[in-house]
């Protein structure tokens, strides 16, 4: 009894460290995550993609109301997966920090820049005591001197940098096919094309417009881009992903 009563101590408490060094709560953090619908990025020569799985809870809910990707700046983009309601304080975070460096300095903010910023914002919340981690993970991407970047945020206040990457449920399935598919050298719609088939080897029956979110963002332009249903359902067509009904899916989206 002593033993459980011990390891509750260490559970409930962010600022504690476990004997094995852990701190449970960044971990739990982290399978919140894991419970939101899947988010992808995809780095290429040309710009980055953002691709969303937007399952709704009911037929009943507005699907425009369902939203994993955000603009941060013109040339700045964001996917969440987690939980919502972090994921847009987390946002609304980025996007004034964006706009206090253009006031301050009269330029864009750095990509690199911005993701650390945020990741300390995060990291703040593994130590402060009454409070919890942010049960979310966000891709940002966006161009840096007309290169194209790609982070992701981790609970535990890390940033990552990546060529493509998945977060959310069925991220190991999507990174492994990530993994086995990525091409350096393609350009954005051949990013657009990874992305989607990513997306639709973890989703039976193929891929809805409605269903889904993309953005890009050009690395000629530097502007971010979310695309339409139309264009959407045009690139659907065109790489044969495209469901032959349309169906709801009764999964929680977060």
């Amino acid at each position: 009894m002593q033993g459980q009563n011990q390891q509750q101590a260490y559970d409930r408490g962010i600022t504690i460290f476990s004997p094995d060094g852990r701190l449970y709560q960044v971990e739990y953090a982290r399978e919140a995550v894991k419970r939101g619908t899947a988010s992808i990025g995809v780095r290429t020569n040309d710009g980055v993609v953002l691709a969303v799985d937007k399952r709704i809870r009911s037929p009943l809910m507005e699907r425009d109301s369902v939203e994993k990707i955000h603009k941060a700046d013109d040339h700045i983009g964001i996917a969440s997966a987690g939980h919502v309601a972090d994921a847009r304080q987390l946002i609304d975070f980025a996007r004034r920090r964006t706009q206090v460096n253009e006031l301050r300095y009269g330029e864009p903010i750095a990509v690199e820049t911005l993701t650390k910023e945020v990741t300390d914002y995060i990291q703040q919340y593994t130590q402060v005591g009454g409070a919890r981690p942010f049960g979310v993970a966000l891709i940002i991407a966006g161009i840096a001197d007309g290169e194209p970047k790609l982070y992701e945020t981790d609970p535990s206040g890390t940033p990552y940098e990546w060529k493509a990457l998945a977060v959310g449920s069925d991220r190991g399935e999507i990174r492994e096919y990530l993994e086995d598919n990525y091409d350096e050298s393609a350009d954005l719609d051949g990013g657009i094309e990874l992305a989607l088939d990513a997306l639709a080897s973890v989703n039976d029956g193929g891929l809805t417009p409605e269903g889904i979110g993309m953005a890009t963002i050009d690395a000629e332009t530097e502007t971010f881009h979310q695309l339409t249903e139309d264009e959407k359902t045009d690139y659907l067509e065109s790489f044969d992903l495209l469901a032959s009904e349309d169906s709801d899916d009764d999964e929680t989206e977060e």
